[in-house]
């Protein structure tokens, strides 16, 4: 069996897959079928959760660099502000969205992935594979038309929505697709007084709209086409977002010199499983769901970060690797089918005809976005960090009466700290107060537990947090058996980890 891993498709989440796996000691190749990729971005958000996640690689710093920060969202129904949240009340070193072209994000990726000698093979295109117990049999075929056979460890299929991969194994939506068609308009502005630190949305009958701030001084304008009966796919006359502009927004707004028109189709769905034993989808090839909270790209660098260290530690044999590999599905598949009911529950809100119950949804909007929690709460739901994987199957025991946060949910780094599973291995980290029992823990595990202990977040409770910087296991300092019969459960021996 070749020790290779292959990946199909280069987008963002093919390429911080590729790179999470390399700086793990894993040996990938990355075929993408397009030589050039699109000039144009339909993704721009890169939210709090990813940058966090982006950091452990290297990547976030220059992707900040080449970004604009969005630090704020408002809702407002016509001229009426109904709420106004503050990114910053989030609890990160990032509490912000950073806006990118989807094209620069990818061009940063890239030679991240570069920096780890990892050249993407542009023009190369997976044409058929088929899977076994000990391996992925594949066919490449290159822009010359030559056919290559190639043995893989693993397929992991991040080719997009149309997925050969996902396509080739037969799988399908856990529940009945649903299809909902969208406006999408890069234009100039004017009126409004709209800040370029800020994203506005307007709750309307006939639909959603969104306006924001992208690079080079224009906006985007992102509006579902509702129960229209003319929707085209294609190019819209500039005419048509006006005519939206005009219902659903504040008024006095007029939109001028459009750098993209795109009238799109999206086919909502969340495949059953992200994985067919040695073959796994991630991004758009696994889930699909309308552009309202601009979590799509997102989601897909997640599943990326989620996979990549359990897969790395499975490659490196460790005990119970089918567990640690089931477990992808079940977290993401959850988390995906969280974000759908968010999404619903934001365009039923958005969308009420009835002039009683928008006065209604109005002044309870008021109420509720007058509230600091619930303000914070909407931040941490938009940026992705209240996002957890509480039913998982590798969750340890966690005693309930310990304080939070408890298996499965994100540990959040004070400033200056440095991010979870940094390194050339997928380190779990230990929180906890000095003392025999933590030292022998750690000289039991060398290589796989970080060199330095990180201060507990409570006396007297020992945490221990997996690469990607969720709770694996919580106990009192009494009870580190059970932070070492979890490690004995999922790490490889240590002459394995070696290897690396």
């Amino acid at each position: 069996m070749s020790d290779v891993v292959l990946i199909a498709g280069a987008g963002p989440v093919g390429l911080v897959m590729a790179a999470e796996l390399r700086r793990f000691g894993v040996p990938v190749r990355v075929v993408e079928k397009e030589i050039e990729s699109p000039a144009q971005s339909r993704a721009l958000f890169l939210w709090t959760r990813t940058l966090e996640l982006l950091a452990r690689g290297g990547a976030t710093e220059a992707l900040i660099a080449a970004g604009e920060k969005l630090t704020a969202t408002n809702i407002f129904s016509g001229k009426k502000l109904i709420g106004h949240v503050d990114f910053n009340d989030i609890d990160s070193e990032y509490p912000y969205a950073l806006l990118l072209p989807q094209a620069r994000t990818e061009e940063i990726l890239e030679a991240n992935l570069a920096k780890l000698g990892v050249t993407v093979e542009r023009g190369v295109e997976l044409t058929a594979f088929s899977s076994d117990v000990h391996g992925v049999t594949a066919t490449l075929t290159h822009p010359d038309g030559k056919a290559e056979a190639v043995r893989a460890a693993y397929l992991i299929g991040c080719d997009g929505g149309g997925s050969f991969v996902r396509q080739g194994l037969g799988l399908t939506s856990a529940t009945a697709p649903h299809q909902s068609a969208w406006y999408l308009a890069d234009v100039e502005l004017q009126g409004g007084g709209f800040s370029r630190s800020e994203l506005n949305s307007f709750w309307h009958e006939d639909g959603f709209l969104a306006l924001f701030p992208i690079p080079g001084g224009k906006f985007r304008v992102i509006a579902n086409a509702g129960k229209a009966k003319d929707f085209t796919p294609g190019t819209p006359p500039l005419e048509k977002i006006q005519a939206i502009i005009d219902a659903r927004g504040p008024g006095g707004v007029t939109a001028a010199n459009p750098a993209w028109l795109y009238a799109f189709r999206v086919e909502e769905y969340n495949i059953a499983s992200y994985r067919a034993g040695r073959v796994f989808l991630a991004g758009d090839a696994a889930h699909v769901h309308n552009p309202i909270g601009a979590q799509g790209l997102n989601m897909g660098i997640h599943d990326a970060c989620n996979l990549a260290w359990k897969l790395a530690l499975a490659y490196r044999g460790a005990p119970n690797a089918e567990v640690l590999l089931d477990s992808y599905t079940i977290e993401r598949q959850a988390v995906a089918e969280r974000v759908v009911a968010n999404l619903g529950r934001a365009a039923h809100a958005a969308t009420v005809r009835n002039p009683t119950l928008q006065f209604a949804r109005n002044l309870l909007g008021n109420i509720y976005f007058g509230l600091a929690p619930a303000r914070r709460q909407v931040a941490e739901t938009m940026s992705e960090v209240s996002f957890s994987y509480d039913h998982s199957p590798i969750n340890g025991v966690e005693d309930h009466a310990l304080p939070a946060p408890g298996p499965g949910q994100r540990v959040a780094l004070k400033p200056g700290q440095k991010p979870f599973g940094l390194g050339p291995v997928p380190q779990f980290a230990l929180l906890a107060e000095p003392g025999a029992k933590v030292e022998k823990l750690r000289h039991e595990f060398p290589g796989l537990l970080e060199a330095e202990l990180r201060p507990a977040l409570s006396p007297r409770c020992i945490w221990l947090v997996r690469p990607d910087g969720y709770v694996a296991a919580v106990a009192l300092r009494e009870d580190i058996y059970l932070i070492e019969d979890y490690l004995y459960t999922y790490v490889p021996k240590a002459e394995d980890l070696a290897a690396f």
